[in-house]
């Protein structure tokens, strides 16, 4: 399995799509509201190629509505600003980037129209041009032009890994009943996932400082965690619960065994430190704010239960699994899955923790 091949959120507009089943990322981005305006803040008063133009891009944008509430609200903040200092609105570009994958089309079709009708309507005539383009490809590569970039924000993205974990020879034994980290994962086996989070994160840093402008900023929000231990609860029973309702479709007979132990998601959850020791290592940002967040699995749906995170999480996993699995087992295992949810969150409240970091690019 190539991750860049079926790496992406289910498309559409359905009942199983990322677009109808990601209110808790529009809930995180909203947490991080203050942090984003404090850093376009920054970045208007030490920017000075801003006059003309203000480019933002949204990396791993996906294909929900989600993709464009950050350029509406950063665009707004602009606005206040140049009114503030008495200044001309600088016309806009949006650039969105995800992997090829990715549902574009939804975004253009179905949310663009909204985001134009909401700008007109918060701005009328003082509205400057804003132009909106698609960017197909990995950020773990060089996306944009030298020194482009005036602002960058990423949410839920950074956590995904360029390639599957190669397992350290003679431990696939050790970790063959998990799909990601698990609380019996050997060291070597986390240390795997680490390093390659590692090497993914630095290199994104390295393109990055490519295409930010000097004074440019970024805002980066990646599921994580608090604990310095990455086998932690906090983290990885997201996927351990999922992994046994994989394990009881094995017992049952509808996947085979082998098939289980072949499976792992390209994830990795990171702790503050860990984040921060890659930027210092890397050395061409600055950290701004560096901040965990909490938000309850509860909060993925209308409902509170299980039902609404299993479809949350189907709306993220479900290409990987279809790929590696067949499309065939998805409706049950996830009816399996939601069970463990249910029972799991009537026993304790469980939350995902978020990492934001908030850079500015050296000048």
């Amino acid at each position: 399995m190539e991750v860049v091949q079926v790496l992406c959120m289910n498309g559409g507009l359905g009942e199983t799509s990322y677009a109808n089943n990601s209110l808790v990322h529009r809930k995180v981005i909203s947490m991080t509201k203050p942090i984003i305006e404090e850093a376009i803040t920054q970045v208007y008063s030490s920017v000075d190629a801003i006059s003309n133009r203000f480019c933002i891009a949204e990396l791993g944008c996906s294909s929900g509505p989600n993709s464009l509430v950050v350029a509406a609200e950063l665009i707004s903040t602009v606005h206040q600003l140049s009114r503030s200092h008495g200044l001309q609105l600088p016309e806009f570009q949006i650039l969105l980037n995800d992997l090829p994958g990715n549902d574009f089309n939804s975004i253009f079709h179905s949310f663009l129209p909204q985001f134009r009708s909401q700008l007109n309507k918060q701005m009328g005539s003082n509205l400057a041009p804003c132009f909106v383009y698609g960017v197909p490809g990995s950020f773990y590569g060089r996306l944009f032009a030298a020194n482009s970039l005036h602002f960058v924000h990423s949410s839920y993205s950074l956590m995904w890994l360029s390639k599957l974990v190669k397992v350290p020879e003679g431990m696939e034994k050790c970790n063959k009943e998990e799909i990601y980290i698990g609380s019996r994962s050997p060291v070597l086996v986390i240390n795997a996932y680490y390093n390659q989070f590692r090497v993914d994160f630095d290199t994104f840093l390295k393109w990055r400082s490519e295409e930010v402008v000097g004074g440019g900023a970024m805002v980066l929000t990646i599921l994580g965690r608090r604990s310095d231990n990455a086998a932690s609860k906090e983290c990885c029973y997201i996927w351990e619960l999922l992994a046994l309702s994989l394990k009881e479709m094995v017992s049952e007979g509808g996947i085979e065994e082998e098939k289980l132990h072949s499976f792992n998601i390209p994830q990795y959850m990171p702790s503050p430190a860990e984040v921060k020791r890659s930027v210092e290592m890397e050395g061409s940002f600055a950290i701004s704010r560096l901040e965990t967040s909490e938000i309850r699995w509860a909060d993925c749906g209308s409902s509170c239960g299980g039902e609404d995170v299993a479809k949350c999480m189907r709306s993220v996993a479900e290409p990987m699994l279809v790929e590696h699995f067949g499309e065939t087992i998805i409706d049950e295992l996830f009816g399996k899955y939601e069970r463990c949810l249910t029972d799991c969150m009537s026993k304790e409240e469980m939350k995902f923790i978020n990492v934001t970091v908030s850079l500015i690019r050296r000048g």
